[in-house]
């Protein structure tokens, strides 16, 4: 479940670097002091959805261009925990620095800058962009933002992180998956309880609104019942009022239902020790209709259920033979 890229130095020390840090995360330039001498240690750790990595190096900057993601189909999302020095991100219109006790949230699907001026220890985790979405709505507006974790629910993520790769190699590749999705779901919860992740598009009460019809649902997403008179029931708010915070936000309620549960239906599509069949998927997440689940899905992702399966065993397979090269 991991690799290694040891001791990288000598003439192709910033050369091998930049193509360690490609494989692990994307496609990405590097600059460095000296790119001759540069030297760092990269070990990758997959823990199913989620892949966390841990890296000690030298003074270092990294620049992602538009060339670099414009072939890509699954955004990615960064976490970035220093533990040594000082980290600086900008992208788009922020620029923000983060200090160990905390964690850096960077978009894959936008240009940024990352660098540290000093040698450094990092963990780094990086999630698909939908998996974050399908929990907390748009990741777009977590761009550069920085968080605390010397406390509650953030802090108790940066330790989880820590203690599940000191044991990994103690447990099986289910355990492995379920942790994945742990680590996941606590990074989730210490970011939506910031404030700066509401919709800031609108007023703070009407973001408050949507913030808590939006959760509802994707808290109730099992259930076939789930509809725009029940999430205004249970939000304590009329149904016209709940379709114009909707409408407001560009989407329709019945659509953001939809959406949502697609994107946790293909998790579980992705998932190589998940063996329920298509329909089970589709029905544990609300869908009522075989056809018309699969008509949607390809809709939003393009592709067919099973072309997801035979796709994530595809990339298992592959990943499996790299770490055994490494």
């Amino acid at each position: 479940m991991k690799y290694v890229v040891d001791s990288i130095g000598g003439p192709a020390g910033g050369d091998a670097w930049q193509a360690a840090v490609t494989e692990a995360y994307f496609p990405l330039d590097t600059e460095y002091r000296n790119r001759r001498e540069f030297s760092g240690t990269l070990e990758t750790f997959s823990l199913g959805l989620v892949s966390v990595s841990k890296m000690r190096c030298d003074a270092v900057s990294y620049r992602r261009h538009r060339r670099h993601f414009l072939n890509e189909r699954d955004a990615s999302l960064l976490i970035t925990i220093p533990e040594m020095s000082e980290v600086n991100f900008s992208q788009g219109s922020r620029t923000v620095n983060c200090s160990p006790g905390g964690f850096l949230v960077e978009r894959g699907d936008a240009p940024y800058e990352f660098w540290h001026g000093k040698p450094n220890a990092l963990w780094v985790l990086k999630v698909p962009s939908s998996s974050v979405r399908a929990r907390i709505g748009s990741a777009e507006r977590l761009s550069a933002l920085s968080f605390d974790a010397t406390q509650g629910v953030a802090a108790l993520f940066l330790d989880t992180v820590r203690t599940t790769i000191g044991h990994l190699d103690e447990i099986t590749e289910v355990a492995r998956e379920m942790m994945g999705r742990h680590i996941l779901e606590m990074l989730c919860l210490s970011i939506v309880s910031d404030d700066r992740v509401l919709d800031s598009s609108i007023s703070s009460i009407r973001a408050g609104h949507l913030h808590r019809a939006e959760q509802y649902i994707r808290d109730n997403l099992k259930n076939s019942g789930l509809g725009p008179q029940a999430v205004a029931d249970a939000c304590g708010i009329s149904l016209r009022y709940l379709q114009v915070l909707f409408q407001d936000s560009n989407q329709s309620i019945n659509g953001f239902i939809r959406d949502a549960r697609l994107e946790l239906c293909a998790e579980e599509l992705m998932s190589v020790t998940n063996i329920s069949s298509v329909a089970e998927i589709a029905y544990r997440w609300g869908f009522a209709d075989q056809s018309q689940f699969c008509k949607h899905y390809r809709t939003r992702f393009g592709c067919a259920p099973t072309d997801t399966r035979r796709e994530a065993a595809n990339r298992a397979g592959r990943a499996s033979i790299s770490r055994q090269r490494h």
